[in-house]
Parts: structure tokens; C-alpha cells; sequence
């Protein structure tokens, strides 16, 4: 009786380092016209976390989709991971998710029905979590696996949480470790025993739920969830955005010390155990990214390392600053890391970092 291959070893790249690079997506976007409803108050152009549709005075549709190939090789664990995935950018909204329909194309001879069942459960779970129910979907026969979930939001037009409201002196606060990238393309690769993977598999499958209640308790303004476009990539996108917004030029200063990382992903990067996605993001990044001398290119890499599931980065004032980290840990919202702060720069989106 012949077994099943593995869910990874049928995936180019693992989770959301499948992403399309940047500039690609920027290029391909381009042929879209530009949107011209009113009522469509986030759109594509900003790069934001999810489109936001006023639908009366007081109510707005937020919709967002996140779809990708397994990341681990659990079924279980790979739909969890995908739905709280999905779900991220409907917190990174400030927003109230309301339903979700799921996206799959499954190798239905190859892998059979099982597996898919435990991918469905497994979302199902995180679903429930969240207080939604999947209420439909589409699937298709494909070669490669691949698993998502259309999430619908509800907000209050004044209150959605967007990536333009980043403000000169603001703190940035990061609530999730980086490296979930290079740690699942080591297992992907055989470098890593799957438990060496619970740690990162607890925090992807960790919903950014209470991080963003407490994030809207203490009247954030700005905010985004860190994924496939790793730290660097997420946060150009919120400074560029803000500094149209603002009219001025946004920048940051990071360092490097302060940023939770993952234990042992600086090893597995001397091993050559990096994704694609994650070289592809740095490439990205480097035109407007300036390192100090003593960061290597592997702690490079990290900074732009493919996310999945990540945490909640918040640009926050310095008056809100202590009351909200004391409001995270009071939640078990831990790391909650100040990570750099929001500085004017020569150029929209410029990073420095330091060690």
C-alpha cells in the first residue's frame, strides 16, 4: 500500500513565501483602473490589509483574502494556520469579522479526501475561535495544494485602522517573533524535527484578536499585520502610505536588538535555509534600507524574512505608548516589543536600521 507524500514535499514554497514580489504585484496592479465609488474607502493603491466598503453612516464592509500552499505538513495545523492567517487582516483593520468562505485546490488522487477534511477542520476550529462560521466555498483539482479563506469584517467608517495614519516621533510595536519563514522551509527541507516547529506553529495559529482589541481600547491610528512581505516590506508600505496621507516624508529607525526573533533561525540561516520569498522581500527592500555595519546579511534576511501568521506592528504615540504595552501584557499579548520609532527621512519609506 503506497503512502501519501507529505503535504510540503507537494509545495514550491511554504506558506505565504509564495507571495508574488512586490515589484511584480506592483507592476501587474497597475492595469487596474483606478477605483472612482465613493463609497470604496480602501482600495489596492495603499497596499493596505484588506479593501473597506462604507455601506451606511455607521457600518463598513471589510474584505480581505489570503490563500497559500501547505506550510507544514499536519493538514490539521495547515488549515488552522491559513484561517488565523485570513483573519489577521481583518484585526489589522480594526474591524469585527463577521463570516468566511474557503478557497481550495486539492490533488484529490494524490492526497485524497482525508487530509483535505483535516484542512477544513482544522480552519473550522480557528473559525470558531473568532466567532465565525465558514459558510461556503469553491474548490478546484489541482497539482499543488493550496488552502484559503475569504473573511468578511464589519467597522465603523470613523474607526477603521488603516496604514496612513503613521505620525513623525510615533513608537512601533511589534506583537509576534520573526522567522516563522526560515523555520518552516527548514523542516520543509529536512533540517527540523517537527517539534523543533511547535513554537512557531502556536504562534501562527495565535489570532491577532486580542492584540487588536487592545489596540482599538487605546485609539490606535495606524496599524498593519506583519506577513509574506516581511518586516521591512509591511512596514515601507505603512511609512510610503502615511507619508502621501501626511504629506511628508516618513520614515523609520529600527533596532535590530529590540526585534523578537525566533531561537535558532540566525543558524539555520548559515545553513543556506532561506526562502525564496524571503530573499525576494530584501531584494525589494534594500534601494530604500540602510544597514549598520555589525548586521549581517542573515539578520538582513530576518528583517525581510516571508511571514505567516504574523503579529500586529502599531505605529503608536508616545502618550499611548505605556498604557498600551501595559494593557498587552496584561492580555498575554507577549512579545509586545518596541521595536524603532517613526522619523523623517529624505525619501517616503526610508528604513535605517541599527543594532
Amino acid at each position: 500500500m503506497s503512502t501519501a507524500p507529505s503535504l510540503t514535499s507537494m509545495a514550491k514554497s511554504a506558506g505565504c513565501a509564495a507571495k508574488i514580489a512586490q515589484a511584480d504585484l506592483a507592476q501587474a496592479l497597475a492595469h487596474l483602473p483606478k477605483a472612482d465609488d465613493p463609497n470604496l474607502l480602501v482600495d489596492h493603491a495603499g497596499s493596505d490589509d484588506a479593501a473597506v466598503y462604507q455601506l451606511s453612516a455607521e457600518l463598513a464592509l471589510v474584505e480581505t483574502v489570503d490563500i497559500f500552499p501547505p506550510i507544514v505538513d499536519d493538514p490539521f495545523d495547515y488549515g488552522r494556520i491559513a484561517a488565523a492567517n485570513a483573519l489577521s487582516d481583518i484585526y489589522a483593520m480594526g474591524a469585527k469579522p463577521i463570516s468566511a468562505l474557503s478557497f481550495v485546490s486539492w490533488p484529490i488522487e494524490v492526497l485524497g479526501v482525508d487530509q483535505l477534511g483535516a484542512v477544513l477542520k482544522g480552519a473550522a476550529s480557528i473559525c470558531s475561535k473568532a466567532g465565525i462560521s465558514i459558510a461556503g466555498g469553491h474548490s478546484i483539482v489541482d497539482k499543488e495544494p493550496k488552502f484559503g479563506l475569504f473573511v468578511t469584517g464589519v467597522v465603523h467608517p470613523d474607526k477603521i485602522i488603516d496604514n496612513t495614519g503613521v505620525k513623525e516621533g510615533d513608537y512601533l510595536v511589534l506583537t509576534k517573533k520573526i522567522g516563522t519563514g526560515v523555520l518552516t522551509t527548514a523542516a520543509k527541507r529536512g533540517y527540523l524535527t517537527s517539534s523543533r516547529l511547535d513554537e512557531a506553529i502556536l504562534s501562527m495559529t495565535t489570532l491577532n484578536n486580542t492584540a487588536a482589541s487592545v489596540m482599538i481600547d487605546n485609539n490606535i491610528d495606524s496599524a498593519t499585520d506583519v506577513t509574506g512581505f516581511g518586516l521591512l516590506g509591511h512596514l515601507g508600505n505603512m511609512l510610503k502610505a502615511s507619508s502621501i496621507t501626511n504629506q511628508k516624508k516618513l520614515g523609520a529607525k529600527l533596532f535590530y536588538s529590540q526585534i523578537p526573533l525566533f531561537k535558532g533561525v540566525g543558524d539555520l540561516l548559515d545553513k543556506g535555509l532561506c526562502p525564496s520569498g524571503t530573499e525576494r522581500n530584501l531584494k525589494t527592500a534594500a534601494p530604500l534600507t540602510t544597514f549598520s555595519a555589525d548586521i549581517s546579511h542573515n539578520f538582513q534576511l530576518l528583517l525581510a524574512d516571508a511571514q505567516t501568521s504574523g503579529g500586529l506592528l502599531m505605529s503608536v504615540p508616545k502618550a499611548r505608548l505605556k498604557t498600551l504595552l501595559t494593557d498587552l501584557k496584561k492580555n498575554s499579548v507577549v512579545p509586545c516589543a518596541v521595536i524603532g520609532q517613526v522619523i523623517e527621512t529624505k525619501e517616503p519609506g526610508q528604513i535605517q536600521v541599527e543594532s
